[in-house]
């Protein structure tokens, strides 16, 4: 939704006709939940309602009215079933206006679903960072190798690249709740990144990639430096989502996001998303 707003904000800048497709209303089982926008252009469109034959009609609609130049507001009930044929049982309200400022400004921006701090710009940070790309989190990508990071101008918005010699001293710029990921090149910074991270304590997430020799062996060692156990049980390593097998960096990155995106949905039923704050066992080794 982020980026949908964001990109709709270039469009209307760039003098760009579209018109804002929201779900105004969403009664029983639909695709979407009320407040989705998509943007619908003459020959493109950005974000989705759902799919199906309800965005088939809602983009024949929106067309019509860019090329009939309307600027009038409107709005269409669907019964999915019934008037679409859709087996979603329920029915969506849909509003159709113009894209100008008016709209923009009455958009309301999301917070993201969770902060990470990811630490590790090789092969597999780089493959989870592009996993990432497409959803509304925020990314801090820590290295000190500022040459393993690809060029500014390709990363969006959202993602901020951080590099300093003394990496495991970002851990405390972090909001509280952040999650982590520790990928880094060697082992003896892996530790460091995650002392401070245990000693921090308030984490929604701590992954630490490697085998299970590697999860015991920075146990013992979390253990000797006075870490309470029970701050260390939380740490997750190996990472990725269980049932998944491969090692190739684009097969880490799929496992890893989704168990991200679990992480953050059991943060979001244990505390309402109005109360959460903007930052908000696993298989897989390296």
């Amino acid at each position: 939704m982020a980026a949908v707003r964001d990109t709709a904000a270039n469009w209307l800048a760039a003098g760009t006709p579209a018109i804002l497709v929201e779900v105004t209303e969403a009664l029983g089982s639909a695709p979407r939940e009320a407040g989705t926008r998509m943007l619908v252009g003459a020959s493109r469109c950005e974000g989705t309602i759902g799919g199906g034959h309800l965005e088939l009609k809602a983009i024949e609609q929106a067309r019509r009215m860019l090329a009939r130049g309307e600027t009038a507001p409107q709005s269409a009930h669907y019964p999915l079933g019934p008037a679409l044929g859709q087996c979603c049982g329920g029915a969506v309200t849909l509003g159709f206006s113009r894209l100008d400022a008016k709209g923009l400004a009455a958009w309301p921006r999301v917070a993201p679903r969770f902060h990470l701090q990811l630490y590790g710009a090789g092969h597999v940070g780089r493959a989870i960072v592009q996993a990432l790309v497409p959803l509304n989190v925020r990314i801090d990508w820590i290295d000190e190798r500022d040459e393993e990071f690809p060029p500014a101008e390709m990363l969006p918005a959202h993602i901020r690249k951080v590099c300093v010699d003394a990496i495991e001293s970002e851990v405390k710029e972090a909001p509280r709740g952040a999650f982590y990921l520790v990928l880094t090149h060697r082992h003896d910074l892996d530790l460091r990144i995650g002392e401070a991270i245990l000693r921090r304590g308030d984490f929604g997430f701590f992954g630490l990639i490697g085998s299970r020799t590697k999860r015991a062996r920075f146990i013992h060692r979390f253990e000797a430096m006075g870490i309470p156990a029970d701050t260390i049980e939380r740490m997750t390593c190996p990472i990725g989502v269980s049932g998944i097998s491969g090692k190739q960096p684009e097969v880490i990155a799929a496992a890893v996001a989704a168990q991200l995106l679990q992480a953050s949905s059991r943060a979001d039923v244990q505390s309402p998303a109005s109360a959460r704050s903007a930052a908000t066992s696993s298989t897989l080794t390296v």
